[in-house]
This record gives C-alpha cells, sequence and structure tokens, in this order.
C-alpha cells in the first residue's frame, strides 16, 4: 500500500478480497481507521531500536540488577 490515504472504494475492495464484505456505510469509517493504522505502524518502522534484544530474551519474573545495567 502506498502512502497516499486509502479510499472508501479501496477499503471495500480489500475488504472484499480479503473475504469481509462491508455493508456500503462502513467504507468511510474503515478506510479511516486503516489509515490511522498506517500511519501508527509508518511511526514504529521508523524507531530504531539499536542494542534491544528480541522479545525472545525477556524473562517474565526476573529483573536486572544495578550491577547488571
Amino acid at each position: 500500500m502506498s502512502a497516499a490515504e486509502l479510499t472508501p472504494q479501496e477499503a471495500a475492495r480489500w475488504a472484499a478480497r480479503a473475504g469481509l464484505p462491508l455493508p456500503d456505510d462502513r467504507h468511510g469509517p474503515v478506510a479511516a481507521a486503516a489509515d490511522q493504522l498506517h500511519a501508527v505502524v509508518a511511526v514504529l518502522r521508523e524507531l530504531d531500536f539499536g542494542d534491544t534484544p528480541p522479545a525472545i530474551a525477556y524473562r517474565a519474573g526476573t529483573e536486572l540488577s544495578d550491577a547488571a545495567v
């Protein structure tokens, strides 16, 4: 999908392609929601996680001591 906003007609076409036909009155709100999600994901893609380990490295219930930081 390009950086251009999703039109209501495109939202209806993509939904139908996914097997989720939308009533006519939902095309606009679905397009707006998709645009908002696209904007949030675009911001997340720009983040630099640097030395952040992957989630698999996380150990629930354990904390780093001050010496380990």
